[in-house]
């Protein structure tokens, strides 16, 4: 025990959970905010209106989640990870039937004060259940058919309600946020071995289907693959977002050309500016430098969330803090990986930069959950 562990356990209990906060996760999530914040004060034109002012009230609200989140013993949240699973998963079911419609896609319940996006929670409830099963499930049985099908079923039932929206982005990272926490858990390689095979023929089975009618994927969704393998057979149209991401990164070069002097973002050139292609925004402005300090803030969160499981003496408190810092490391593997070219463009936000309520609240909550088997751990 260190001597400020030693002398906190003498201060009334409310007071020593807040001390025992993990200080330094607040200010590297903060950290990223801010480069968020800075990065739609540029491309609103030097304004706070429309897109940094609401983005911070809703940093605001998730920082009180995380806070409530923290204070609530973690055993609680182990015992809760099925209703969770469950409300999600009504709440995906509520979308495919009274979802409110945004750019051809069903996947937001409209609250008034903002849309909630339910594929969003479920990426944190999926990985709630499955740390509180794997907790359950004795260690001998973690690799047996049977009890490796269970969570096989459980991660396929929501990602099968999340492609017909269609989001194929958040498919993508429940089924391999929920593959994860299977390795993690221990389930034998074999298995991972066959999904992959499987994957393969699934592929080559999708790329199949187009033209027929029981095509499996929409039609825009075969163009993304398209403008992966060649932006250039269509740089005015499918690729066009892509092919101007490109100039804008390399347009960057070392040190950018600086705050709010990116043309590409100036000019209106670069789509979805706020959003998914935001990290192309700050390469452009603060060059390959500024990216690589938001990329190592990131990795030091993950870095952050290992450490804290190595640390947790409880099965489900390592399994959770471990596939949250998996989910994380995920929205923005994927997300750069997809401005840059590597990966098809997919629609996955850069995550606590990007505009957008719903995956501010629910990630900055989950972060709460970490900070929970922080707290809450034996000490």
């Amino acid at each position: 025990m260190s001597y400020l562990e030693y002398n906190v356990k003498f201060v009334p209990s409310g007071i020593r959970k807040v001390l025992y906060l993990n200080w330094g996760l607040i200010l590297l999530l903060s950290a990223i905010v801010a480069f968020g914040l800075l990065m739609q004060y540029s491309v609103a034109g030097g304004s706070t209106q429309p897109w940094m002012e609401p983005q911070f009230k809703r940093f605001l609200m998730g920082l009180f989640a995380m806070f409530v989140v923290a204070m609530v013993p973690i055993w609680f949240w182990r015992n809760v990870s099925a209703v969770a699973y469950v409300g999600t998963f009504l709440l995906l079911i509520y979308v495919e039937l009274f979802g409110s419609v945004r750019m051809g896609a069903q996947r937001w319940i409209d609250l008034g004060f903002m849309r909630l996006q339910p594929s969003e929670l479920m990426k944190i409830a999926l990985v709630m259940l499955l740390a509180a099963y794997y907790d359950w499930l004795p260690l001998k049985k973690v690799s047996r058919p049977l009890w490796v099908l269970i969570p096989a079923v459980l991660i396929l039932l929501p990602t099968a309600l999340v492609l017909t929206q269609p989001d194929l982005g958040t498919a993508l990272l429940l089924m391999m946020g929920g593959g994860a926490m299977m390795f993690l858990a221990g389930v034998h390689w074999a298995y991972f071995g066959t999904v992959i095979v499987s994957g393969v023929g699934l592929v080559a089975t999708v790329l199949k289907s187009r033209g027929t009618p029981w095509q499996l994927i929409e039609d825009y969704q075969f163009r993304r693959i398209d403008t992966f393998l060649d932006p250039s057979n269509d740089p005015l149209g499918a690729g066009y977002h892509i092919t101007q991401a490109k100039i804008a990164l390399g347009s960057g070069g070392l040190t950018g050309r600086g705050f709010m002097q990116g043309t590409q973002t100036r000019l209106n050139f670069l789509p979805e500016k706020h959003t998914d292609f935001i990290f192309v925004t700050l390469a452009e402005e603060f060059g390959l430098i500024g990216a690589v300090m938001l990329l190592t803030l990131y990795a030091l969160v993950v870095g952050f969330c290992i450490v804290s499981a190595l640390r947790n003496r409880d099965r489900f408190s390592s399994l959770l803090t471990l596939g949250i810092a998996v989910t994380f490391f995920l929205y923005f593997a994927v997300n750069t990986f997809m401005v840059m070219g590597l990966a098809p463009v997919v629609g996955v936000p850069l995550p606590l930069v990007s505009y957008g309520g719903s995956v501010m609240l629910v990630l900055l909550a989950a972060f709460g959950l970490v900070q929970s088997a922080h707290v809450h751990r034996a000490r």
